[in-house]
């Protein structure tokens, strides 16, 4: 069971680490804090735990499954856990995601870090901000070219021993793919295949966050036709090794993340920040007082003339 709704009432807090598969808490960290903020959008997955880094640096994490894996792909509350993130000061997200890999040259136990993704969602997953439930009269497009940061992909590549520039296949779920649906991904340019990367990457864009997937392999899926096909037991094995070096990698990364996103003139803030204002194709004086209020929690500058 969560803890009781809690707000933070500390500073805000610049960079947020989304845990996946395996990884539910991240060890050897002082915690602070652990909020359970409601948002227009609902609760998130799990209550998000401040923590400190040894250099002093706030960050927030959040278990995308929830903290015993209750939660299944589909279902994720991905509005809530964006919308919470960036409510609390969030300019920067570091998001990790266990994958399969759909090329030989990427191992189980490998770090992959993607520059693109194709989309294999098949609309279950509310996908914006914009368009549904009290927002549906707004329309907005959110540019998505390059769904990732460039400037944290490179900045994770420097940093750990990565296979860069690849591109993910986000699938529905629950069950694993087929042969011959691995086999088409790897035909279509796929390099790893996930559950979790949409709409998480899309809700960030829209709410001027940067993100980053930081991705773990645990299998090769199942296009090899000489091995068994994926099995929930051969997932495990590999993830509890990929949770360990996963923690590593945050602990190295949030002070060089948190420098790149603490002052309001730095690149990646300059270019986030307000990137969504001509995105947004409805008039304010059409939308909703209620609708602005409920926009603002992740846009603060929404229903404004520009």
């Amino acid at each position: 069971m969560a803890a009781a709704p809690k707000e933070w009432t500390g500073e805000p807090i610049r960079v947020g680490v989304i845990g996946g598969s395996g990884l539910y808490k991240l060890s050897n960290i002082e915690v602070v804090d652990q909020v359970y903020p409601e948002t227009p959008w609902g609760f998130p997955s799990s209550p998000i735990t401040i923590g400190r880094s040894k250099s002093g640096n706030l960050f927030a994490f959040l278990a995308r499954h929830g903290l015993h894996h209750a939660i299944p792909p589909s279902k994720v509350p991905s509005l809530a856990n964006i919308a919470a993130l960036k409510h609390l000061g969030v300019r920067a997200i570091l998001a990790f995601s266990a994958v399969g890999s759909l090329r030989e040259e990427i191992a189980p136990k490998d770090f992959v870090v993607p520059s693109q993704i194709i989309d294999r969602t098949k609309g279950i997953r509310r996908a914006s901000f914009f368009g549904e439930g009290e927002e549906e009269n707004v329309v907005a497009h959110a540019t998505f070219g390059d769904p990732f940061d460039e400037t944290l992909r490179h900045v994770v590549e420097g940093i750990v021993r990565v296979h860069a520039n690849k591109t993910t296949v986000c699938m529905e779920g629950p069950q694993f793919s087929t042969r011959a649906e691995s086999v088409m991904y790897r035909q279509v340019g796929g390099d790893i295949i996930n559950m979790s990367a949409l709409p998480e990457a899309k809700l960030a864009r829209e709410a001027e966050i940067s993100y980053v997937l930081i991705a773990t392999a645990t299998d090769y899926d199942s296009w090899r036709e000489s091995n068994e096909a994926v099995s929930v037991a051969e997932v495990l094995e590999s993830l509890r090794a990929n949770v360990a070096a996963s923690e590593v990698v945050t602990l190295a990364l949030l002070d060089k993340v948190h420098d790149l996103v603490k002052d309001e003139f730095a690149t990646i803030v300059r270019h986030m920040n307000g990137s969504m204002r001509f995105s947004v194709m409805t008039k304010p004086e059409f939308i909703k007082p209620h609708v602005i209020e409920r926009l603002r929690y992740v846009l603060p500058w929404f229903g404004e003339q520009s």
